[in-house]
């Protein structure tokens, strides 16, 4: 709440600096804002009587929408990608999906593999178990096993992320 907003009987007025300026009606705490050129800010509402500040209110929403938009700059925004393989996969098939998952992790991105059992397939998932653990075995140096292989379903899958470079 800014300025004719507050609707309290009395408020505790705190300065731009910080300086405690104590108790008065709302009135007055609009009066002085007014006259300093500052907007009166309703800061602590739980507290008896409410805490005020005087500020620039139009300055600080610009400052906050400043650093908001900094933050955002700044972060990565990390996506999942699949790579799947087949419990009855041949060598050089894994080695064309180990060459695009370590593209994915170079990338910052994560990397979710999975084995679509087929048919009587999901019976033997041990297969697919140990075709994960290879693959897993083979990334180690390019990312983390995040999450384990597990079995959803027809689908084995396993969640790996990139390791943090030095």
């Amino acid at each position: 709440m800014i300025n004719e907003e507050i609707r309290d009987r009395e408020v505790r007025v705190v300065d731009q600096n910080g300086a405690q300026l104590g108790i008065m009606s709302t009135h007055q705490a609009l009066l002085l804002a007014e006259e300093r050129q500052l907007d009166l800010v309703k800061i602590a509402p739980q507290a008896r009587p409410p805490v005020c500040k005087l500020m620039d209110y139009g300055k600080y929403r610009f400052e906050q929408s400043k650093r908001e938009r900094e933050i955002r700059k700044n972060q990565k925004v990390i996506t999942i990608k699949e790579v799947r393989l087949s419990a009855t996969i041949e060598d050089h098939d894994v080695d064309v999906k180990f060459k695009n998952a370590v593209k994915f992790l170079k990338d910052g991105n994560k990397v979710k593999v999975t084995i679509r059992f087929r048919g009587r397939q999901i019976t033997h998932s041990e297969i697919g178990r140990e075709v994960m653990k290879q693959f897993a075995e083979r990334i180690k140096e390019y990312g983390n096993v995040e999450r384990a292989p597990l079995i959803e379903g027809r689908n084995m899958t396993m969640l790996i992320a990139p390791r943090e470079q030095n």
